[in-house]
């Protein structure tokens, strides 16, 4: 993670969700803890896996007292497509414009493809980065892991 530090304070952001519902981070601080979730693109094989793996496992995250945010570059429209036809119940935001200004913040962007990259980041309720992990590799990442990551900061 160059430029976060765990244990430093997680970037703030407003995003919209696939509804058009503005989304802060900082508004669960003092509440919940946040699973971050980059992801490249929906409707892609392996995005899509990984997303139906969060769905099927929303309730482990939501006994943690943990909120889920997925994040992409796709816009919101396609983000509300995505989430309709995976049925997908947690919030998808959109960091199309200004185009992976939160990716960026998190240094998980990769300007070549103008997507973010597979990475996971658990925020504390006080805001600040616990854990986080950057997959390049397309098979994903291991929610077991997540979820023992949220336990711990629980």
């Amino acid at each position: 993670m160059s430029g976060l530090q765990l244990g430093g304070p997680a970037p703030d952001f407003t995003l919209r969700d696939q509804f058009g519902q503005d989304v802060t981070l900082s508004s669960y601080r003092g509440k919940k803890a946040v699973g971050i979730f980059f992801y490249p693109y929906a409707f892609s094989g392996v995005c899509t896996g990984e997303m139906a793996g969060i769905r099927d496992r929303l309730a482990e995250f939501l006994t943690f007292d943990t909120e889920v945010l997925a994040i992409s570059c796709d816009p919101m429209f396609a983000l509300r497509a995505f989430a309709d036809q995976d049925g997908l119940n947690f919030p998808l935001l959109s960091d199309f414009w200004p185009h992976g200004e939160v990716a960026r913040a998190y240094d998980v962007l990769d300007e070549s493809t103008g997507a973010a990259r597979r990475s996971s980041y658990v925020i504390d309720k006080q805001g600040l980065v616990r854990w986080a992990v950057h997959n390049a590799m397309p098979e994903g990442r291991d929610l077991d892991e997540h979820l023992a990551q949220l336990t711990a900061v629980a």
